[in-house]
């Protein structure tokens, strides 16, 4: 019970940082400062975890095995900008709803990459998300379409972004200690994120007392905690489990998004929600019963 309390609380954590990000647009700052001070600092933190808690037996690792740690982190940097980036556009529950894409985004990876074929189950379950999303987002609602198509495009490619570390997480050095691979992570993001955004970060900063509170808060709450909470959580319940219990990750930020920035969700909206959660924690049940049968 302990090891599903972590990986909820973990999926909660990330749910809110929609709504915070684009809180913090209001005080001046951008995506660029915000998704490399976040990573950035994660990675400081997570590096001091993994010095404390060092073991004198553990083997180097290889220049290939660095390498795809910081690709990997580079994904997840930039799922970070382009999400933020989406926020600044479209509502928090909107982009949100788009990022949850990624579940048949890695699928469809699956099969491209390694010729993994979806089931059918994974195939019916992939309509009934596309369903949910149109009907969450409201994107047809009014007679004009109020709607941003640059919010709409950032978000899918931050939700192919995410798929994408999703894919290269499952598969880069599951043998090591999650601190030290954590921290490999959060570097690639932070380097990644300066490499496309330098003149951004350098010069239309507001790199300040209060900034450095918000990029900590967002350091520690959204990537470092859950970053902990997953590693500590997801190896003792399973991938299986883990994928339906961070479902949660969605209502929690379109709820965070009502409560902060006063979105509105409507009843439809609520409907398409719920069609996504059940479409998105049927798929991974029936990936997970071939686990428990083994």
């Amino acid at each position: 019970m302990t090891y599903i309390v972590m990986v909820l609380l973990g999926a909660i954590l990330y749910g809110t940082m929609s709504s915070f990000v684009k809180l913090s647009y209001s005080r001046g700052y951008n995506a660029a400062e915000i998704s490399f001070t976040q990573a950035a600092l994660a990675a400081l933190l997570l590096g001091i975890c993994a010095f404390v808690t060092r073991k004198n037996n553990t083997a180097p690792r290889t220049r290939k095995v660095l390498l795809s740690l910081l690709l990997t982190g580079s994904l997840i940097g930039l799922t970070n900008f382009l999400y933020y980036q989406s926020v600044n556009y479209s509502s928090a529950s909107l982009s949100i709803v788009i990022l949850m894409q990624f579940t048949w985004f890695s699928l469809l990876l699956e099969w491209l990459i390694f010729k993994k074929r979806p089931s059918r189950i994974e195939l019916v379950t992939v309509i009934f998300i596309l369903l949910g999303t149109v009907i969450a987002g409201d994107i047809f609602s009014g007679p004009k379409y109020s709607f941003s198509l640059k919010g709409i495009v950032l978000a899918l490619l931050s939700s192919l972004t995410y798929a994408s570390y999703i894919v290269a997480n499952g598969r880069a050095d599951n043998g090591g200690r999650w601190q030290s691979k954590s921290t490999l992570i959060m570097v690639g993001s932070a380097c990644t994120i300066f490499l496309i955004n330098s003149k951004t970060i350098l010069w239309d900063n507001h790199f300040d007392g209060v900034f450095l509170l918000w990029a900590m808060f967002f350091a520690v709450v959204g990537t470092t905690i859950p970053t902990a909470l997953f590693a500590a959580g997801i190896p003792k319940i399973g991938a299986g489990v883990s994928a339906i219990l961070m479902t949660v990750e969605l209502p929690v930020a379109v709820l965070c998004a009502g409560l902060v920035l006063n979105e509105r969700v409507s009843l439809l909206q609520a409907i398409g929600i719920v069609i996504m959660l059940a479409a998105i924690s049927t798929m991974n049940y029936y990936k997970l019963k071939p686990e428990k049968q083994k």
